[in-house]
């Protein structure tokens, strides 16, 4: 009886210290994610080259800076529509200015739409899709080059969707391009000791 005793407690214990994986409910993902009911803007660069690249930023620079000054205070999508379909004419301007004083002779085109067509993008951990949305669209020459995108209402073009960073600190962007879907994140695992968990609950 005391060798079976004595089994049973070396049983005990052998068990207790192999380590017990828990799942844990933190999650590392974050991402920023778009309202349903918002403005874009898309600014689509004459190509790829470095200097058409520049040019687009200083058009989305100076686009950006007048477009949040208009909807800034605002909380109503219905109103801010109606402001920026009203002033597509000054955004005309600031484009023809910002040509202008680069020396570039390209023609553009703003357009204020519903039906704006933007491809698929993966930033971060989230993926947008593509599909047909609300915005203002800006078309350098042939628009054949990388496409920079923001939500200008509500106002979130202060952040660069990729990695949650300043706009002004990506100087680099990558042509939209399809996206393979993303496995599924692995849950974080923790280990444990049921002899010692029991351990320090039974003297607790």
């Amino acid at each position: 009886m005391r060798k079976l005793f004595l089994l049973a407690v070396l049983i005990f214990i052998i068990i207790g210290f192999f380590p017990q994986k828990i799942a844990s409910t933190e999650t590392a993902s974050s991402f920023q994610v778009i309202p349903d009911d918002a403005i874009r803007l898309r600014i689509l660069a004459n190509s790829d080259s470095e200097q058409d690249q520049a040019l687009k930023h200083k058009v989305r620079d100076e686009i950006n800076k007048e477009v949040t000054k208009w909807v800034e205070k605002m909380d109503d999508i219905n109103e801010a529509r109606a402001l920026i379909a009203s002033r597509i004419t000054e955004l005309e301007a600031i484009v023809d200015k910002v040509l202008a004083s680069e020396n570039s002779n390209y023609t553009y085109n703003v357009e204020y739409s519903k039906s704006v067509t933007f491809p698929t993008k993966l930033y971060g951990d989230y993926l947008y899709p593509e599909g047909e949305y609300e915005a203002i669209l800006v078309t350098l020459g042939e628009g054949e080059g990388s496409n920079w995108w923001c939500v200008v209402f509500p106002p979130l073009c202060f952040l660069d969707f990729s990695f949650g960073t300043t706009v002004e600190a990506a100087e680099t962007e990558e042509p939209a391009e399809e996206v393979e879907e993303e496995p599924e994140e692995e849950e974080e695992v923790k280990y444990t000791f049921f002899f010692v968990e029991w351990f320090q609950s039974f003297f607790a």
